[in-house]
C-alpha cells in the first residue's frame, strides 16, 4: 500500500448566513435585559456607537469644525504639564491623599447598595452551635453533621457513612446523640432522616400534647395523604372530629424545615412589551425604556471628512460605522417583528384580554407568521423567553400560541388553558361528600360543547395538582 499527498479540487455550492442576518437572529431572539447587556458590551467595544439620553431627539449635523478647533495642545504646554505633574507627585507621594466629604466614593457607594449575600441553613445552625455550652469532640460532631444536611434540612447520609468522615474514635452512638442536639436548633424538624422524623420532631413538646397528631404521623402518614379517615378513626378509636382537627395540625407542618434559607436568588422578569386599553380597543408598545438608544458619533463622522485622517483610519472607522449601523437595524427589526406579532395575537384573542383566560383561543404560529408576512421560525425565536404586560397580568408571551384541546387537534375548539381552566372550576363548585370523577367531568364538557377524552381531563387535572375524586371526599 502507498501513501502520498495530492490535491484535488472540487466544485459544490453551501448556503452560508450573512454576519449581518447572523446578528439579526440573534438581536431578535434577545429578551430586553440580555438585549441591554449585548448593547452595552457592543459600546465598549465599537467608539463609533454613541448613546442617546431618553426622551432626546438625534441632534443634526454639527458644523465641520474649523482648524482651530481640530488643533491639538501644544508641545510646549503638554511639557509644563507634566513638569507640574512630576513636582506634585513628590508631595502626594509623602501623604496619602484623603478624599473631601463632598467627594463621592463610587466603589463605597456601590457596597452599600448592594444585598448581603442571604444566610444558608448551615451557617444559621453554626450560629447557634456557639451559644451551648459543648466541649470540643461534641462541637466537632455537630458541626459535622450540620455541613451534611442538605437543603431541605434533611440528613442526606446514614450515621454509619457520616461516621466515617469523623476522626478516628467516633462511634455511631456518640453521632446519635450529638445528633439529638443538632435537631433541637431552629427551625423545627431540622437534622431529620426521613418524613415522619421530621414531623414528630416539630411536634416534640414535651408535655403530652399533640397525642393523636403523633399517632397520625408514625402510624397512618399513608392514610392521610389518600383520604383514608374512616379507617383512621376504627383503627385508632377516636371520633372523626378529633381526626380531622388533628390531621389539620399535621398539615401546617413543614416537611421541608431547611427550605426557608434558600440561596437561590429570585428571578425577575423585565416585560418586553406593554398592551394597555384605549378607548375601547387595546394598544401595544414596547417595553424599551431599559434599552439604550443608539446613534452613530457625529465626531467619527467629521473624522472621516477631516484631511488629518489617514487612509488607514478612515478605514477603520468605516468598518466600525458599518458595524454599528448593522447592530442599530438589527435592534430596529426586532422591535418592529415582536410589534407586528404582537398586535396580531391581540387581535386573535381580544377575548381574552375583554373576558379572561376561559376565552383563550387556540392559535398557532403558522397563522400569525402569514398575516405578519415572516417564516414561522422568525415567530418562534422573537417571542422566545419574552414576556407581556396585560390588564390580565404578566405572561409569558408563548402563552398565548395556545394548543387546542380537541381531541381530533386541528386548531379549533377551545384552548388547553381554558379547559383547564373550566376543570378547576367544575372541582371547585361539586359536592365535596359525592366528588364528580374524571368521567363526570367529561360529561359535563360535552354539555358545553367541548368534546375531550378522558384521559385528557386526567392529565389536566393532574397538572393542576387537583387529587382524584376519592382524595377529594369530605367526611
Amino acid at each position: 500500500m502507498q501513501m502520498n499527498l495530492s490535491l484535488y479540487q472540487k466544485l459544490e455550492m453551501r448556503m452560508r448566513l450573512a454576519p449581518q442576518i447572523i446578528q439579526s437572529i440573534e438581536i431578535l431572539q434577545l429578551p430586553t435585559l440580555e438585549l441591554q447587556q449585548r448593547i452595552n458590551q457592543e459600546m465598549l467595544e465599537n467608539p463609533v456607537l454613541d448613546q442617546l439620553e431618553n426622551g432626546s431627539e438625534p441632534a443634526e449635523d454639527l458644523e465641520e469644525p474649523t482648524h482651530e478647533d481640530e488643533r491639538t495642545t501644544d508641545e510646549s504646554e503638554f511639557d509644563k504639564m507634566l513638569e507640574m505633574e512630576e513636582r506634585l507627585g513628590d508631595y502626594s507621594s509623602q501623604a496619602p491623599a484623603r478624599p473631601k466629604k463632598t467627594d463621592r466614593d463610587p466603589k463605597l457607594e456601590a457596597m452599600q447598595n448592594t444585598a448581603a449575600p442571604p444566610i444558608s441553613l448551615q451557617q444559621y445552625l453554626a450560629d447557634q452551635l456557639t451559644m451551648l455550652d459543648l466541649d470540643p469532640a461534641t462541637r466537632s460532631i455537630a458541626e459535622n453533621l450540620i455541613y451534611n444536611l442538605d437543603d431541605n434540612g434533611y440528613l442526606q447520609y446514614s450515621l454509619e457513612e457520616v461516621v466515617e468522615s469523623m476522626p478516628v474514635g467516633t462511634t455511631v452512638a456518640q453521632a446519635e446523640r450529638v445528633l439529638r442536639i443538632v435537631q433541637s436548633l431552629d427551625p423545627p424538624g431540622v437534622g431529620a432522616r426521613d418524613l415522619r422524623e421530621c414531623l414528630l420532631l416539630q411536634l416534640a413538646t414535651g408535655d403530652g400534647k399533640y397525642e393523636l397528631e403523633r399517632i397520625l404521623i408514625a402510624n397512618h402518614l399513608e392514610d392521610l395523604q389518600m383520604n383514608r379517615y374512616p379507617k383512621i378513626v376504627k383503627e385508632t378509636g377516636s371520633s372523626l372530629q378529633e381526626v380531622r382537627e388533628a390531621a389539620s395540625m399535621v398539615c401546617h407542618l413543614s416537611p421541608k424545615p431547611g427550605a426557608i434559607f434558600s440561596s437561590e436568588r429570585a428571578h425577575y422578569v423585565l416585560p418586553d412589551v406593554r398592551i394597555e386599553e384605549e378607548n375601547g380597543g387595546y394598544v401595544v408598545t414596547m417595553c424599551d425604556d431599559y434599552v439604550p438608544r443608539l446613534r452613530i458619533s457625529r465626531h467619527y463622522l467629521r473624522l472621516l471628512r477631516s484631511e488629518r485622517v489617514t487612509l488607514e483610519e478612515k478605514e477603520y472607522i468605516k468598518k466600525k460605522m458599518q458595524s454599528a449601523k448593522w447592530l442599530i437595524d438589527s435592534i430596529q427589526q426586532r422591535r418592529n417583528t415582536l410589534l407586528r406579532i404582537m398586535e396580531e395575537i391581540v387581535k386573535v384573542q381580544r377575548d381574552f384580554f375583554d373576558r379572561g383566560i376561559r376565552f383563550l383561543k387556540p392559535l398557532r404560529m403558522g397563522v400569525v407568521a402569514e398575516v405578519a408576512g415572516v417564516h414561522v421560525s422568525t415567530v418562534s425565536r422573537a417571542i422566545a423567553d419574552k414576556y407581556a404586560q396585560t390588564p390580565r397580568g404578566l405572561f409569558e408571551i408563548k402563552f398565548f400560541f395556545a394548543g387546542s384541546a380537541q381531541a381530533d387537534g386541528d386548531g379549533s375548539g377551545a384552548s388547553r388553558a381554558s379547559v383547564q381552566d373550566l376543570v378547576r372550576e367544575i372541582v371547585e363548585k361539586e359536592d365535596k361528600l359525592k366528588p364528580l370523577s374524571d368521567g363526570d367531568i367529561v360529561n359535563l364538557l360535552k354539555d358545553r360543547d367541548i368534546d375531550v377524552a378522558r384521559r385528557t381531563v386526567t392529565k389536566y387535572r393532574q397538572l393542576m395538582n387537583i387529587p382524584p375524586s376519592r382524595q377529594r371526599i369530605e367526611y
